[in-house]
């Protein structure tokens, strides 16, 4: 089989992605938790919380909400329908430590939750922090100069 047979073959019998549904569902679902999120912070907002206060409840809040959607078992509905509108705000983050929680619950505390809790977070957490390590440098020796 050459090159062009095998793109062929795999035109024929590759399901066909429906991009434009699946992209207006992910901006509608993301855009709702958003939403949500910026609720949460004006509720805040009238109990005279302090802006920066204020962003770290509603933080809080929403990773709680995650976690706790995830937990029964909702979080991971809605992610079928909603793909990466569920992925990208914080929920999703609160999604990705809970469900490798949940899934090797099993094999015990130690060896199961607590040692694959960050398999997916884990490399993204790490990242997060060496990126804004290496740009605090920056900044402190551009101040420097």
């Amino acid at each position: 089989m050459d090159r062009n047979q095998y793109l062929e073959y795999i035109s024929a019998t590759s399901p066909k992605s429906k991009e434009l549904p699946t992209l207006a569902i992910a901006f509608a679902v993301g855009g709702l938790i958003c939403c949500i999120g910026q609720g949460i912070n004006d509720l805040l907002a009238m109990v005279v919380i302090n802006e920066d206060d204020r962003a770290s409840f509603t933080s809080m809040i929403l990773i709680c909400i995650g976690a706790l959607l995830t937990g029964v078992g909702l979080y991971d509905r809605f992610g079928a329908v909603a793909g990466g509108g569920t992925i990208v705000p914080i929920t999703g983050f609160a999604n990705s430590i809970v469900s490798p929680a949940m899934e090797y619950n099993r094999e015990g505390v130690v060896l199961g939750v607590m040692s694959k809790m960050f398999v997916i977070a884990g490399p993204i957490i790490v990242t997060g922090i060496l990126v804004s390590s290496l740009i605090g440098l920056i900044y402190w020796i551009v101040g420097l100069i």
